[in-house]
């Protein structure tokens, strides 16, 4: 008896060993002469656009038979974008990438807002990128102590109302008092031509959207929201109380989970294990390094769960820091 019940345990781990290649393989001949739509949820141009486009090139390359077509869908602050990803059937041929700064307004339930990041398909992140106060070299403005003591006269570009550089913007303004006025609706790489042009002087953004805008003489970094460069100095030094600390910690952890990639909840397992599998051999391709690095554009991986740990983490914050949100938020309107 018990060598019969043996073997029937060792034919069952047998299956079991079996079928996760099985079940890939059935993952990767679903996408076998499929279009793939990918969603940048802001117009082209900039360092979201960019990511995306090489994302979405890799991807195709280690699904064979698949064709991807990226679609840039702007509007309401990444809002519009992320709403159709979201809402999509979950087949696991719409999927993309939007801004982190979505976090703040699923958390303060802003009005438009028709998603839920914690029940997202994760499938990857490509960097970890993070915040910068930036000018133009026209603005004459050559240290951040020199802007904090300004007067409110200097401009500052935004996305949409509800976008990370709009948020995170006014949460600057809240938190340590910085002296700017913003200027909404710049998407893309639209900040940067503003900023050439002399309409506007300043941005909150990703470092690596604004690495060769410097590096060309066009700009200069004047302090970082968190990560390693010791170069520079950090917000958190103008923090002068917990709460504005507090603010300056959430800023800085949303450029750990930067450049996401992500599809509707309820993909079908195989599905999403196939897209996450692709998503990471395409991020780890040296091609697709080397483009990155030529681009001044960082990579530092995470797959799956693992991103889905970390959105889920990030949604998680105490009533007093979901409160100072609300109120960034609601004096911008």
């Amino acid at each position: 008896m018990n060598l019969i019940v043996d073997r029937l345990a060792a034919a069952g781990v047998a299956l079991v060993l079996l079928a996760a290649p099985v079940a890939a393989q059935e993952g990767a001949e679903f996408f076998d002469g499929k279009t793939v739509n990918y969603i940048v949820t802001i117009g082209p141009g900039g360092g979201f656009d960019t990511y995306g486009r090489l994302v979405a090139q890799y991807m195709q390359k280690y699904l064979p038979g698949s064709t991807f077509v990226v679609r840039n869908m702007p509007g309401a602050g990444h809002v519009l974008g992320t709403n159709f990803i979201a809402a999509s059937e979950p087949n696991g041929l719409t999927f993309g990438t939007f801004n982190t700064g979505l976090i703040y307004s699923q958390l303060a339930g802003v009005s438009g807002v028709r998603f839920d990041l914690g029940n997202m398909s994760w499938i990857g992140k490509a960097a970890s990128d993070p915040r910068v106060v930036v000018v133009s070299t026209k603005s004459g403005i050559d240290s951040i102590e020199e802007l904090m003591a300004g007067k409110g006269e200097i401009k500052f570009a935004a996305d949409g109302v509800g976008s990370g550089s709009y948020v995170e913007t006014i949460m600057l303004q809240q938190a340590v008092g910085l002296p700017v006025k913003i200027i909404s609706g710049y998407n893309g790489n639209e900040a940067q031509l503003g900023m050439i042009r002399g309409e506007i002087q300043g941005v909150v953004a990703f470092r690596s959207s604004y690495e060769q805008f410097v590096s060309e003489g066009n700009g200069k970094f004047l302090a970082q929201i968190g990560g390693n460069d010791t170069t520079l100095p950090q917000m958190a030094d103008f923090a002068s109380t917990d709460e504005a600390k507090q603010v300056i910690a959430l800023i800085a952890s949303q450029g750990t989970i930067a450049r996401l990639t992500a599809g509707p909840a309820g993909m079908p397992d195989e599905r999403l294990a196939t897209l996450r599998e692709a998503y990471r051999r395409a991020i780890t391709d040296p091609e697709l390094i080397a483009k990155a690095d030529g681009l001044g554009l960082p990579v530092d991986a995470m797959i799956g769960e693992d991103v889905a740990t970390a959105i889920k983490s990030a949604l998680t914050q105490s009533p007093e820091t979901v409160a100072l949100i609300k109120q960034s938020l609601s004096s911008g309107q």
